[in-house]
């Protein structure tokens, strides 16, 4: 199996069912199948081969998803790249993945060609008109038969020189985690999942690929809608959502300023499922008693592997008063503690089907894969999530190195050093800089904002800035992070 016979298989047995929902467009299995065919054809037609990246550079929309499963179908592995992400950041992921083309929606190639964009870039319907040329349906053989440890899709993350650094995964990966979480959510032909992840966020695999695999229908949440919290809780009502999925801070806001939790609970709702970040104890207490008859998941895992445990969350947590673990392993793989000499906590790692192919432009990855991440396993054997080894942050559920922040910064003239931190926690959490100025005027909020949002996503935008002379050191010299934080909040920097 490969992940886009998912489509085609629920295409021949579902024709006529909704396959996906977004504003103003709705595809049935058959239009969608029909539709990824064309992109193929187009694909193909322009020297795509087996083993070709194919960057779909776009906001959240039918036509990306039919261009990801179009690659899928004729051996080349697909690169999404969020649609607000501006062209400084595209073009060092273009650099490093060197694709055949890069597919745009109407927005980014406008934003393309503000730019000065001179790569290979086609516009979805440029790209549909060349499908449409060749014969319908007709997608040219692939040469080899795709193998299932060959790559499906690349997810570019944050890295820490600056250069954002690609996640390989394979066809048997993605497939181990959702035919897992389908299985344990029992998804069928009836759900209707909703999509509030980017495509270039691990959590959307889940939404898009359990939703082929069963026939279920998925509907897309907007990216400006995405941290609007009253429109988020309509739209959970009004779509009749079975299983919702995302990070904690979305639940969080809807429930803090969207009032989710002040009528009864969406009657077709299900399962609640969350990832990407801690969920503050007192409000999955407050969303558990709220909703009582939904189940409700916390799921963990880095984009290396997928979502490797799971803890459901259940009515004896409601008398818990430390954070909610991150429960066993899942998915077909196993998770170990590196404990070392303390036998207590340790590093977490992961074996396992889901744990990734490697690192784009390095040797497969083989073996088990070291996280990063810290956790302790109590008496029962459950896991308990304790923190990070390194400085790699999440916030709003985002992966984020603050280094390639810190090299956005560090690249103005006006600064001759800086580093990130982030203050706060939960949906309350900032990403707060402190910078060193090159000059007697020192680089003011705005420009450093600026500079972070022609380099970087929006969720990697610092939200404050302060001047200091120097930055804070340990003995050896090295940047003191903890003393940075420390003294981020207590405002001494």
């Amino acid at each position: 199996m490969r992940l886009h016979q998912l489509l085609t298989d629920s295409a021949r047995k579902y024709p006529e069912a909704l396959a996906v929902a977004a504003p103003q467009e709705r595809v049935t299995y058959e239009e969608l199948d029909r539709l990824a065919d064309r992109y193929a054809t187009a694909l193909a037609g322009r020297g795509v081969r087996p083993g070709d990246r194919v960057v779909v550079w776009s906001h959240k929309c039918v036509a990306a998803i039919a261009v990801m499963q179009a690659a899928l179908r004729i051996g080349a592995v697909y690169v999404p790249v969020t649609g607000t992400n501006p062209p400084a950041r595209l073009s060092l992921i273009v650099d490093s993945a060197a694709p055949a083309v890069v597919v745009a929606d109407g927005d980014a190639a406008e934003r393309a060609a503000r730019a000065g964009w001179s790569g290979p870039l086609v516009s979805f319907p440029d790209l549909l008109a060349e499908g449409a040329r060749g014969p319908a349906g007709d997608v040219p053989p692939t040469p080899y038969r795709n193998g299932p440890d060959e790559h499906a899709y690349i997810l570019f993350t944050s890295g820490s020189t600056g250069t954002p650094k690609g996640v390989c995964i394979s066809h048997r990966n993605a497939l181990a985690f959702v035919e897992w979480a389908a299985s344990e959510l029992d998804i069928g032909p009836d759900d209707r999942l909703s999509n509030h992840a980017p495509f270039n966020f691990d959590l959307s695999v889940f939404d898009l690929y359990a939703a082929f695999l069963s026939g279920a229908s998925v509907h897309l949440v907007p990216e400006e809608m995405a941290y609007a919290p009253a429109q988020l809780t309509r739209f959970l009502h009004d779509q009749e959502i079975t299983v919702w999925y995302s990070v904690p801070s979305a639940l969080s806001l809807m429930m803090r300023d969207g009032a989710l939790l002040d009528e009864a609970p969406p009657t077709a709702l299900r399962a609640c499922v969350f990832a990407g970040e801690p969920f503050p104890l007192p409000q999955a207490q407050e969303l558990r008693r709220g909703w009582p008859k939904v189940r409700m998941l916390n799921w963990y895992g880095p984009t290396e592997t997928n979502v490797c445990t799971s803890y459901e969350v259940t009515d004896a947590d409601l008398e818990r008063t430390t954070p909610l673990p991150i429960g066993h392993a899942c998915s077909g793989g196993t998770v170990e503690l590196d404990t070392g000499a303390t036998g207590d906590e340790g590093e977490i790692v992961v074996a396992g089907p889901t744990v990734m192919a490697g690192y784009w432009g390095r040797e497969r990855h083989e073996g088990p894969y070291r996280t990063g991440d810290i956790a302790r396993r109590d008496e029962n054997g459950t896991l308990h999530y304790v923190g990070r080894r390194d400085h790699m942050v999440k916030i709003r559920g985002h992966r984020v190195e603050l280094g390639e922040i810190e090299a956005a910064i560090v690249s103005m003239d006006s600064v001759t050093d800086a580093a990130v931190a982030v203050v706060g926690s939960g949906f309350g959490a900032r990403l707060h800089a402190a910078v060193v100025p090159s000059g007697e005027q020192p680089p003011s909020l705005l420009a450093v904002k600026r500079r972070c949002a022609e380099r970087l996503p929006t969720y990697m935008i610092v939200d404050r800035v302060s001047v200091c002379v120097d930055l804070p050191r340990t003995p050896n010299g090295k940047l003191d992070r903890r003393g940075l934080v420390s003294a981020l909040e207590a405002g001494e920097l």
